[in-house]
């Protein structure tokens, strides 16, 4: 089977994926959601501004589809300026630990949203030429100090009680502010 890819010849992932972006069997074969069309699919190649993918990924956090929220944060580190860079990434690894809580692997989440919330305030810190605009604590409309808040209360609990006690709620934090 030949793997699709896009025209410079990096491989894309068209196969269908759940909610929590964990791959279905197309065939329809065994396992959970076997034969599924599955959800809407972010694009290999979105491009997007930051003020769209803030809002974007705001909607899908609080939709309680972090891996989909990943994808938009991954595409504004690739298509946004190299000074947002630090900022982009930590949000998609946070995302990515959202993802990992909602698939209870408990060790995963607290990596991913550890390391995540550290790159998003090394951004902060205005590491290099960064404007001060720009390391604000509301870039794009986003209230990362909340949203950074609620991501290292959630680590701490997560490793000190596991997952089993975290209401689903706490996996759907918002990223805008005022929203």
């Amino acid at each position: 089977m030949t793997r699709d890819r896009d025209p410079a010849g990096r491989p894309r992932n068209a196969r269908p994926r759940d909610a929590l972006g964990r791959p279905l069997d197309p065939a329809g074969g065994p396992g959970p959601g076997s034969g599924a069309a599955g959800t809407d699919r972010i694009p290999d190649d979105l491009v997007i501004t930051g003020a769209e993918a803030a809002a974007l990924a705001d909607r899908l956090l609080r939709d309680g589809r972090p891996f989909h929220a990943h994808e938009v944060l991954e595409a504004a580190w690739k298509s946004g300026p190299a000074s947002e860079r630090d900022l982009w990434q930590g949000l998609a690894q946070i995302a990515v630990g959202l993802t990992h809580a909602r698939r209870g692997n408990a060790r995963g989440a607290v990596a991913l949203l550890s390391r995540g919330a550290e790159r998003v305030r090394g951004y902060q810190a205005g590491v290099g030429s960064q404007r001060a605009v720009e390391r604000s604590a509301s870039p794009f409309g986003m209230n990362v100090d909340v949203f950074l808040a609620a991501a290292d209360d959630l680590a701490a609990r997560i490793e000190r009680d596991g997952l089993d006690g975290i209401p689903p709620a706490d996996l759907s934090p918002g990223l805008l502010a005022g929203a």
